[in-house]
């Protein structure tokens, strides 16, 4: 269900050739990552180069370096080393998982090398109770009542700051095939 694809100011006059980014947003346990796989697969059967990398391993630091307590830049400075191998490969197109990045399409352009960068945001969303459940699966640790909590309020942060030209998908019932078609289209690649 997309419920939005505006067009993106700062795409404008982007050649066809131009370096792409696919960013995939949303809470935890929105399916974030098993997407990204899917869109991923899909790519590779239609034979189009492109990376993914997922952005929760950008950030793994502790403590938090000084000065950086939403470990942003470190995520900047990681990424940027990981593009720059794919890029010296010949990669034009990247995908790239985090809760945030739908909010952080600058950050991604700047390691990207800047200049122009086409992004294609995508949040993905789903309730509460669907993506309770999805974590309940998923985390055996000490840490579900802290996802649960933050996922819920990182929902409520995207859905209020995430911009209008943001593409917004729903999850809940859904199979990730779906989920991965509505997505890899929208990147236009």
């Amino acid at each position: 269900m997309n419920t939005g694809n505006r067009r993106d100011p700062e795409n404008a006059g982007h050649p066809a050739d131009a370096r792409a980014a696919l960013v995939i947003g949303g809470r935890s346990g929105v399916g974030k990552s098993t997407v990204a796989w899917e869109v991923s697969a899909l790519l590779q059967g239609e034979g189009i180069a492109h990376c993914f990398v997922e952005g929760d391993f950008m950030d793994q630091i502790h403590p938090a370096p000084a000065g950086d307590p939403h470990r942003s830049a470190i995520t900047e400075r990681n990424l940027a080393s990981v593009w720059a191998n794919y890029a010296a490969l010949g990669q034009r197109r990247l995908i790239y998982t985090n809760t945030v990045s739908v909010l952080e399409a600058q950050m991604v352009r700047r390691a990207m090398g800047g200049g122009p960068v086409r992004v294609t945001r995508v949040l993905l969303t789903a309730g509460d109770s669907v993506t309770r459940g999805r974590l309940a699966e998923r985390e055996r640790g000490s840490q579900l009542s802290a996802h649960v909590e933050r996922s819920a309020l990182m929902a409520e942060r995207l859905d209020s700051q995430a911009p209008p030209e943001t593409i917004r998908i729903a999850t809940d019932d859904r199979t990730v095939g779906d989920i991965a078609r509505e997505v890899r289209g929208a990147t236009g690649w």
